[in-house]
């Protein structure tokens, strides 16, 4: 064990398996060195780990990690002569974004799916064995067919809160947790999205949408018919949907959404009805939220 400072430059230790950072790395040309220790090549080695404390991660979402490295010695740029009167020239406009970096994954079953080219990501299998996201991402497709073998099938599983807890917990168990769908949805650029959007990309290819215009496309229907304290119970779910995602539709934060909403059960029946109707009010609506646009 030794420190990267003690590997200075010219030392060619091709075998390092792990790094620690336990300090924070503000250049981000030491950060490229850093990291660039684990990246030599070496018979037998076919991954190396970082052990991260300090949120060093971060740099690899900067676009410098991707270019070169800045020149320090560059003479900085004289600058343009004021204007007739002193005034400050005119600011010249900033240069477009540049679209984020896109990989191409080929699945089983010999289609492509896109992810974003540079983010931080540990994935793991059944062994504790770090894999790649090419190697998880099969391995879903591949587990998938277990649960549902139609996008029809999963929209039923997922449209009904306690059906879709329960599809939840045994996906986990095969080692496709919260965290795992999170960063999937992270790489496949659906922050926005459901984490139904995730799992039907995987399986089916079908292109993800935000939650906002899942709730735009489908409003109409699930407010037809509904009373007015209805309505607006169900247009406060859904915004607290659309802010935070699929985990505010779960039956144990309707007792959440109640209080927050009305600030006391009771008074929440005296606006809806009984509890049960409530509940039912809850759980009808998410199969339009769900359902197919036709």
């Amino acid at each position: 064990m030794t420190t990267s400072q003690k590997l200075s430059t010219g030392v060619d230790a091709r075998n390092i398996r792990n790094i620690v950072l336990m300090r924070p790395v503000n250049s981000m040309i030491e950060f490229k060195q850093i990291i660039g220790r684990g990246t030599r090549l070496f018979d037998g080695k076919e991954y190396f780990s970082i052990l991260d404390f300090v949120d060093a991660y971060k740099h690899f979402s900067d676009p410098e990690w991707d270019g070169d490295p800045i020149d320090q010695t560059t003479e900085p740029e004289p600058q343009p002569p004021k204007g007739p009167g002193g005034d400050e020239p005119p600011i010249p406009p900033e240069p477009p974004i540049e679209p984020r970096k896109k990989l191409k994954i080929k699945l089983r079953d010999g289609k492509e799916r896109e992810i974003q080219h540079m983010i931080a990501t540990s994935f793991w299998n059944a062994d504790g064995k770090p894999i790649s996201i090419q190697e998880f991402m099969d391995n879903m497709f591949g587990a998938m067919p277990e649960f549902f073998k139609s996008e029809e099938e999963l929209r039923k599983i997922w449209s009904n809160p306690t059906t879709r807890n329960a599809f939840l917990e045994k996906i986990a168990e095969k080692g496709f947790g919260k965290d795992e769908l999170e960063m999937l949805q992270k790489m496949i650029d659906a922050e926005q999205s459901d984490l139904f959007d995730v799992l039907t990309y995987i399986s089916f290819l079908t292109p993800p949408i935000s939650r906002v215009e899942r709730v735009k496309q489908v409003k109409e229907k699930i407010f037809n018919g509904l009373g007015k304290q209805q309505k607006e119970f169900l247009d406060f779910v859904l915004s607290k949907y659309e802010e935070k995602g699929v985990e505010e539709l779960s039956e144990e934060k309707l007792p959440i959404l109640l209080n927050l909403k009305y600030h006391a059960i009771a008074d929440a029946v005296n606006a809806l009805g009984a509890v049960e109707s409530i509940r039912s009010t809850f759980f009808n609506f998410q199969k339009n939220l769900y359902a197919k646009e036709t």
